[in-house]
């Protein structure tokens, strides 16, 4: 395959973000992925379930209904599920009824919960889920910015997310117009269907108190490590080298269908003392940031991404996006 769509069936075998945990809850809600709805509620006792959102008799959504107890109940014929998704009750057949083995609910091959995300593999997973290391750590406050949602390929905005070379240009509004044009040399790492990539720049840290008070310069260094798993996990890990502390911002995409990408991002920082009015300063940079990304985003008129690395004009700066069509082309290469 020459290129990749939101929906491509071999995504159905890796981790991909469904929602986040605080979206779970007694009430079911459904969230689409890759073209399908999978409703998700957390039971009464505790623990989460995920399934398909259809009743397995008319095919009706099961956020129609409502749960009770572990259970959930169909909205339309009132059929009763039990946790495991095997339906224990239908009420026009009366008492003592046999419920027939296939009235149960199709569920995603896993699911898991990390830093406060909900994934699933909606097929048997090549790899372990994804985890951000530093969720962790209580040193470090997490302020997560509104969900977003974007017509785009999600292929693309990994890309966008990856890249270091748009900095001077697309965020001349926020921090780009005193970023280096030269991107320093930096080396890919490969790490299964992942990888990891370090560089370090000079930048101006205005966010630093000690800049204003005169203890360290305007002009500072700081490391820049990009994790990605695929196919749409990525996080940046910011460590200030003067200023001291960490900025680890995640970037969790959940492609929709073929033409619609939601957005789940959040930060986590160990150098604000505690301030949550600093953190909502920092998340509201970082929406700001990304609007930036999705108006450049916008003018692009096709929702696919080329993994022929022979259809685009490349160079050293872009390691590290090659290397994420290399991944995403070896997953889809797999199933064909």
């Amino acid at each position: 395959m020459d290129s990749l769509r939101n929906c491509e069936p071999a995504l159905r075998r890796t981790w991909m973000a469904l929602c986040r945990s605080d979206e779970a809850t007694e009430t079911p809600r459904a969230h689409r992925l890759l073209g399908e709805e999978w409703v998700v509620w957390r039971r009464a006792s505790g623990g989460l379930r995920v399934f398909a959102n259809q009743c397995p008799h008319r095919l009706a959504p099961l956020t129609t209904g409502w749960c009770e107890g572990d259970s959930l109940r169909c909205g339309y014929h009132g059929w009763l599920f039990d946790s495991d998704g095997q339906c224990v009750e239908i009420p026009a057949l009366g008492d003592g009824a046999i419920v027939p083995p296939r009235a149960r609910l199709r569920a995603p091959a896993g699911v898991h919960e990390s830093h406060h995300m909900i994934y699933v593999a909606l097929e048997t997973p090549w790899e372990a889920p994804p985890e951000v290391a530093v969720a962790r750590d209580a040193t470090f406050m997490r302020g997560d910015l509104t969900v977003m949602r974007a017509r785009a390929s999600a292929g693309l905005l990994a890309d966008n997310f990856l890249d270091v070379a748009h900095f001077p240009f697309v965020h001349r509004g926020t921090f780009g117009a005193e970023s280096e044009r030269e991107v320093p040399a930096y080396h890919v790492t490969r790490e299964g269907d992942g990888f990891s990539a370090v560089y370090e720049h000079d930048f101006a840290n205005r966010e630093d108190p000690g800049v204003a008070s005169g203890e360290r310069p305007l002009i500072q260094r700081r490391r820049l490590t990009y994790r990605y798993r695929a196919p749409y996990h990525l996080e940046l890990d910011i460590e200030f080298l003067d200023a001291g502390g960490r900025n680890v911002i995640g970037f969790f995409l959940v492609p929709e269908d073929n033409e619609w990408v939601r957005i789940y991002s959040s930060l986590w920082r160990n150098d604000l003392g505690g301030s949550l009015e600093r953190m909502a300063e920092a998340v509201d940079f970082e929406v700001a940031v990304i609007d930036e990304d999705l108006a450049l985003q916008a003018q692009y008129r096709t929702f696919t991404m080329p993994l022929d690395v022979t259809q685009e004009v490349h160079t050293r700066a872009d390691r590290i996006t090659v290397e994420l069509r290399r991944i995403l082309a070896d997953i889809v290469n797999r199933v064909s």
